[in-house]
C-alpha cells in the first residue's frame, strides 16, 4: 500500500513537472513582460529607473535587498513595483524547479533577467533621448560583465542526469536565448557609444590649400632688390664694408678757438670794427646795492614806454635759444644768445641795418645753457655748454679761450663766486658741483663736490654773502655754504621741499638776495624769504602761472629785474603772446604785447641792469627786444 501510494505520488509529480515546464515553454516571454517596470508619472516628472539583478537561489520572501542609493534618491514607487513583479516569478519558478535545477536556473535566470531588462532600457532610451548620454556607459559595462559571467552560466547539462531530455533541451534553449540577448545588447550599446563619441568630437576640418597657378603671372619684384641687371644678368656680389656713423655733435678740439663768425668773411672790415668797438667799451659797474628802489608807480610808467617794432626782432641763431644775456653798456645795446646747436649769437642793435649787426659763432658742439658777460671786464663773455666745456670769448683778442673742460661730464649752469670773476661755481647734470679758479693754469677744477641731488639745473650765488649758493634739482632746492663743502657728500644748509613737480630754476634777488624765486612744472612760481639764511626760509607767495611749455619749447625760467629786485620776469603761454612781470606779492605789474611783432612764446628773457631794455628769445632762434 505504501509502495503503491509512493509510486502514484512520484508519477503525479512528474506530470506536474511536465505541465509546469510546458507552461514555462509557452510563457517563456512572460519574464520580459513581468520584469518590465511600469512607468509612473510623479508630479509631472518622469523618474529614473534603476535595474538591480537578483538571484532566485538565495531569495527569501521576507527579505528583499536593494542598494542604499535607491533609498537615498526616494524612488519608492518604482522599487515597490519591482518587488511585486519579481516576487511572483520567484514563487512560480521555485515550485516548479527541482532542487537539482536550482543551482543552474539561478544563474541562467539572472542572465535572462539582465538581458530582458537591458532590452527594455534600450527601448526606453530611444523614447527619452535626454538621458541617453548618462545611461549608455553603464549599460555597456553591464553587458561586458554579462559576457564574462556567461562562461560560468553555460555549464554542462549532463550533470543533471535526473532530468529528462526534454527538460534539458528546454533549459539549454533558455541559456542560448540569454546569450543571444546579451550579445545583441552589447553590439547595440557599442554602436550607440561610437556614434556618441563621434558627435562629441567632430573631425577637424582642414582648410584646403589653394592650388598654385603654374601659368599665372606672379607679383612684380624689384630687379634692384634681387640684384639683377635689367638685361637679366645677375650682378656680382659687392663686398660689404663697415661704415662708421659720424657723431652728430663731435666735440671741438681743446684749447682756444678763433672768434670767426659763421655768417661773415674772415677779412670782413665790418667785423673788425665790431671787435674794436667792443674792446674799447669802458667798464660799466652794475653794482646798485646802495641805490634805492623806485616806486611801483614810476616803475610801471617806465615799463609802459617800452615798445617793440620790426627793427628789434630778428633771427640770430639757427636753433632754439637756451640762454640770453644783455651787455651792461650805457651807450650801446648788445644782446647775446646761446642756442641749442652750440652757437653763440651777438646782435648789435646800434647799427641801422639789422643784418650788419649780427654775428654768429660756434664755440660749442651742444646746447649753450648759460651765458654771462663778465662783471669785471664786459669785453669778456663766458658761455657754458652741455658738451662739458666752459669758454670765455675775448673781444680784444678775437678768441674763445677754454676755462674749464671735462669730457666725462655734462654741464648745466654756472655763476661767479667772486666779484672779480676769477672763481666760478659750475653745476653738473649728474648732481655734482665743481669749483674753478681761472687764475690757476690748466682747464681743470679745483674741487669737485658731490651732493645728494641727482641732477642740477641751475646754480646761483648770493649777491651779498657770496659764500652761499643755491642749486635747483629735480624736486628739491638746496642752499650750500662753500666754507663747509665735502668732496664726498655735502649736506645742504637749507632744503626747500614745497615743489611737487620738476623744477626749472631758482635765483636769488639781484641786489640784496633777500628773496628767492623758483619756477616749477606744477604751474606755480614761488617766492621765499631768504633775508635770514638759517635752517628754514619761509614761503612768502605762490603765483599761479602756466609753465607747461611742451616738448618743442624751451622751459620757462622766471628771473629778477636787476633794477627792481621785487619784480620777476617770465614768459607766458597766453594768447595773444606776451611777456609778464609780477610783483613779489603776486600781483601782475605789466605785460609786454607786440601785436604782429610778437607772435611766438619767449621762454628765456633778460633785462638790462640799468636801462629799460628787455630781450626775449624763442624756440626758433629769434630775439625780441622791447626798449624805450
Amino acid at each position: 500500500m505504501g509502495s503503491r501510494s509512493a509510486s502514484e505520488e512520484k508519477a503525479g509529480s512528474r506530470q506536474r513537472l511536465q505541465v509546469k515546464v510546458n507552461e514555462y515553454k509557452e510563457n517563456q516571454n512572460i519574464t520580459c513582460v513581468s520584469l518590465r517596470p511600469v512607468q509612473t508619472t510623479v508630479l509631472g516628472k518622469t523618474p529614473k529607473v534603476y535595474l538591480v539583478p537578483f538571484s532566485l537561489s538565495n531569495y527569501k520572501p521576507d527579505q528583499v535587498k536593494h542598494p542604499k542609493s535607491l533609498l537615498n534618491k526616494n524612488f519608492n514607487n518604482e522599487v515597490a513595483c519591482k518587488k511585486c513583479k519579481k516576487t511572483e516569478i520567484r514563487k512560480t519558478c521555485k515550485r516548479t524547479l527541482t532542487p537539482k535545477m536550482e543551482a543552474t536556473s539561478s544563474k541562467t535566470e539572472s542572465t535572462l533577467e539582465k538581458s530582458s531588462l537591458d532590452v527594455y532600457t534600450e527601448s526606453n532610451k530611444q523614447q527619452h533621448k535626454s538621458t541617453s548620454d548618462t545611461v549608455i556607459p553603464s549599460v555597456v559595462m553591464e553587458s561586458i560583465q554579462d559576457l564574462d559571467s556567461d562562461e560560468d552560466t553555460i555549464i554542462g547539462l549532463d550533470e543533471f542526469s535526473g532530468l529528462s531530455p526534454y527538460e534539458r533541451k528546454r533549459l539549454k534553449n533558455i541559456s542560448e536565448n540569454a546569450n543571444f540577448f546579451a550579445s545583441l545588447q552589447l553590439s547595440a550599446s557599442a554602436a550607440r557609444l561610437r556614434e556618441m563619441i563621434k558627435k562629441r568630437h567632430p573631425p577637424e576640418s582642414k582648410r584646403k590649400k589653394p592650388k598654385k597657378r603654374e601659368n599665372g603671372t606672379g607679383c612684380r619684384r624689384s630687379m634692384r632688390l634681387l640684384k639683377v641687371d635689367p638685361s637679366g644678368v645677375s650682378l656680382p656680389a659687392t663686398a660689404t664694408q663697415m661704415t662708421l656713423i659720424a657723431d652728430e655733435n663731435p666735440l671741438l678740439p681743446p684749447g682756444p678757438l678763433e672768434m670767426t663768425p659763421e655768417n661773415r668773411d674772415d677779412d670782413n672790415e665790418l667785423f673788425k670794427g665790431f671787435l674794436q668797438t667792443w674792446a674799447e667799451v669802458s667798464k660799466t659797474s652794475i653794482k646798485n646795492t646802495e641805490k634805492e628802489l623806485s616806486s611801483i608807480k614810476s616803475y610801471k610808467a617806465n615799463l609802459s614806454g617800452m615798445v617793440i617794432n620790426e627793427d628789434t626782432v630778428h633771427k640770430v641763431t639757427k636753433g632754439p635759444i637756451f640762454s640770453v644775456a644783455l651787455h651792461p653798456s650805457e651807450i650801446r645795446t648788445l644782446v647775446a644768445a646761446g642756442a641749442k646747436s652750440g652757437q653763440v649769437g651777438l646782435w648789435d642793435l646800434t647799427h641801422q641795418s639789422k643784418e650788419d649787426g649780427i654775428y654768429v659763432f660756434q664755440p660749442h658742439s651742444q646746447p649753450v645753457s648759460c651765458l654771462y658777460f663778465s662783471p669785471a671786464n664786459p669785453a669778456h663773455i663766458l658761455s657754458l655748454s652741455y658738451d662739458g666745456t666752459l669758454r670765455c670769448g675775448d673781444f680784444s683778442k678775437a678768441v674763445f679761450e677754454e676755462v674749464y673742460r671735462d669730457e666725462g661730464s655734462s654741464f648745466s649752469s654756472f655763476d661767479f663766486l667772486g666779484e672779480d670773476a676769477s672763481t666760478l661755481i659750475v653745476g653738473h647734470w649728474n648732481g655734482n658741483t665743481s669749483l674753478v679758479d681761472r687764475r690757476t693754469p690748466g682747464t681743470s677744477y679745483e674741487k669737485l663736490i658731490s651732493s645728494s641731488l641727482t641732477k642740477i639745473r641751475t646754480v646761483h650765488v648770493h649777491p651779498v654773502h657770496r659764500q652761499y649758493f643755491i642749486t635747483a634739482g629735480l624736486r628739491d632746492i638746496h642752499i650750500y655754504d662753500t666754507r663747509h663743502l665735502n668732496p664726498r657728500r655735502s649736506q645742504p644748509l637749507i632744503t626747500l621741499t614745497e615743489h611737487t613737480k620738476s623744477i626749472a630754476s631758482a635765483y636769488f634777488s639781484p641786489l640784496t638776495g633777500n628773496r628767492v624765486v623758483t619756477t616749477c612744472a606744477d604751474c606755480k612760481l614761488r617766492i621765499f624769504d631768504s633775508s635770514h639764511i638759517s635752517s628754514q626760509i619761509p614761503l612768502l607767495t605762490t603765483i599761479r602761472h602756466n609753465t607747461i611749455t611742451g616738448r618743442w619749447l624751451t622751459r620757462f625760467q622766471a628771473v629778477w629785474d636787476p633794477k627792481q629786485e621785487d619784480c620777476v620776469i617770465v614768459g607766458s603761454m597766453a594768447h595773444p603772446r606776451r611777456v609778464e612781470i609780477f610783483h613779489e606779492t603776486g600781483k601782475q605789474v605789466h605785460s609786454f604785447f607786440g601785436e604782429e611783432c610778437l607772435v611766438s612764446v619767449c621762454s628765456i628773457n633778460a633785462m638790462h641792469p640799468t636801462r629799460y631794455i628787455l630781450a626775449g628769445g624763442n624756440s626758433s632762434g629769434k630775439i625780441h627786444v622791447f626798449m624805450n
